[in-house]
């Protein structure tokens, strides 16, 4: 009987899908679920053939030019990969996987959260009854802002935007999208396109970020962009904290320019930004956007299926 191939899961996955990886593989599993450094990351590489990573360990150009030649496929528990240096990687002939498709809809429901507990003043009703502090009610008391029927813009309209339109639209929003390239009409479902973010920007009540970090995107709604927003308007991030100038967003705050925002991802994780903690129109969530039992099984699920098919001589079907 064959080796069975080593695996080394960098974090605590699903119970299923660490059953499924101790049964098909020698697996090394960080049950303690601490985060790695780079000269561990080089250390394991040694003993393994495969890597399982999430979003929280780096594979920079340093540490891909590191790795042992006995690793030969990174098989991320993610979608995006900007924790990956693909080009550095590629250089080293080690296939790299993601897992698209199976966390649209859990990332959209917890950007729709954000973007009615930010509009709605979750954070400072909660604040108010949790503490004992209710003792007052009028027509004018924890007024928010409407999102039904409102304009929502989508910046990346790829599995996850698309969801958010699908879930915006039964709240009658009026969906506006920039995107690399326009969608075929049917999966427009009558969104609005737009050519450039700035055109976008104009119409958006609401912003919602779905696009991966890239050179290009890193910073992009920053004081300029966001001076473009109309006055009032609500910003969401389920994406990647790179995406937003932090500071520009908390002057636009205290501005009043923004009335409110929704944030799952921050510049700095684990952490996020302690300044943002002292705004009640502010929503933080711990970058769960995809923490949900059925989304974590799928996509230990999607990372274990490309590791099969790479290793029986095939090529997986999320290979980037």
């Amino acid at each position: 009987m064959a080796a069975k191939q080593v695996l080394w899961i960098t974090r605590k996955l699903s119970d299923k899908s660490l059953e499924r990886a101790a049964k098909d593989y020698d697996a090394i599993i960080n049950y303690e679920d601490g985060l790695h450094s780079a000269d561990e990351i080089v250390e394991m590489s040694a003993k393994v053939d495969a890597i399982l990573p999430c979003h929280s360990e780096l594979f920079t150009a340093d540490v891909a030019a590191r790795l042992d030649p006995r690793v030969k496929i990174i098989a991320n528990h993610s979608v995006g990969v900007d924790h990956c240096n693909l080009d550095a990687l590629k250089a080293r002939g080690i296939v790299v996987t993601n897992t698209p498709d199976v966390l649209s809809d859990a990332t959209a429901e917890t950007a729709f959260l954000l973007m009615l507990g930010a509009a709605r003043r979750a954070v400072e009703g909660d604040r108010i009854v949790r503490s004992g502090a209710w003792n007052f009610w009028s027509p004018s008391f924890m007024v928010g802002k409407q999102v039904t029927g409102q304009r929502l813009g989508i910046i990346g309209m790829g599995r996850v935007g698309q969801a958010m339109a699908r879930k915006a639209r039964g709240f009658d929003m009026e969906v506006h999208y920039f995107n690399r390239r326009q969608l075929p009409k049917e999966r427009e479902q009558g969104a609005q396109y737009h050519e450039d973010v700035d055109s976008l920007l104009a119409v958006a009540d609401f912003l919602s970020l779905h696009c991966p970090a890239t050179p290009e995107t890193t910073g992009m709604i920053n004081a300029e962009r966001i001076a473009r927003l109309p006055d009032g308007a609500v910003i969401v991030n389920t994406a990647r904290g790179a995406l937003i100038d932090e500071p520009a967003l908390i002057n636009a705050l205290k501005s009043g320019k923004i009335y409110a925002a929704g944030l799952d991802c921050f510049t700095t994780e684990p952490g996020g930004n302690p300044a943002f903690s002292a705004f009640e129109n502010v929503f933080m969530l711990p970058h769960i956007g995809s923490a949900t039992v059925q989304t974590r099984d799928a996509m230990g699920a999607r990372a274990l299926d490309n590791l099969d098919a790479f290793f029986a001589g095939e090529v997986p079907n999320d290979k980037l």
